[in-house]
């Protein structure tokens, strides 16, 4: 998605190799050459389904074979769904269960150990404003978004003593490709009032706090929310 392009071409710049992943390999392979031009990086893709949990294990296994290490690992796989509480399908609840909560963990632990033996590491959960506050209809996703911080905290307390450090970004509206097909223009309209600012956020304004929370800039932060909204939160009534 964008603010996946965004966060990874903001690696690129300030130096880091980048590995991508997403079902679409076309998709990929424009993003790789994105995140290249100028920045002299190596960048590389992995097609993958994160709802598969054997598609998990290999672009892990892939990642750790083409780059030897990965240090800093961003969980931004994610999608949505608006069902109200009395008619959720057990697929959807089952499928973004999978790909917003049980891949982040599944990531997670197929790369730490690695980390652990170079005593360095940088974990970030991409969960979002609705995993603090919520919206009707947004049972499943709401609770998916809540879950990553219970175990970014957990994390946290586990590999602090290894120099490894877990946090989540909450992003409020950022306008990507998800919000950009589900929403009505009164929709959008709707969410930019609501924010201090006005608007909706550009997927390159992911990329500050992410490169916070991934570098030496961040040493101390773990365990963390980063909310990047625009203001939403702050507002009552």
């Amino acid at each position: 998605s964008s603010d996946l392009l965004a966060m990874a071409r903001g690696f690129a710049e300030a130096g880091a190799d980048v590995i991508i992943s997403s079902r679409h390999e076309n998709e990929l392979k424009a993003a790789a050459a994105k995140i290249q031009d100028g920045t002299g990086v190596r960048a590389e893709y992995v097609v993958a389904d994160m709802t598969e949990r054997k598609d998990v294990a290999r672009l892990c296994e892939t990642a750790l074979a083409l780059m030897k290490r990965v240090d800093i690992l961003v969980n931004n796989a994610g999608s949505n769904t608006v069902q109200a509480i009395d008619e959720i399908r057990d697929e959807d609840w089952d499928r973004l269960i999978e790909l917003n909560l049980t891949s982040c963990m599944a990531t997670c632990r197929a790369l730490v150990p690695r980390m652990k033996e170079r005593r360095w590491g940088r974990i970030i959960h991409m969960s979002s404003i609705m995993g603090l506050a919520s919206k009707e209809e947004r049972n499943i996703y709401s609770a998916t978004k809540s879950a990553l911080l219970g175990l970014c905290r957990a994390s946290a307390l586990e590999l602090g003593a290894y120099n490894i450090t877990v946090n989540c970004i909450a992003p409020g509206p950022f306008m990507t490709d998800l919000p950009g097909s589900m929403l009505t223009d009164q929709q959008k309209k709707g969410f930019a009032d609501r924010t201090a600012l006005g608007r909706w956020g550009q997927p390159r304004e992911m990329a500050g706090p992410a490169l916070l929370l991934a570098s030496e800039a961040g040493s101390y932060i773990t365990g963390s929310v980063l909310l990047v909204d625009g203001g939403t939160l702050v507002k009552t009534f």
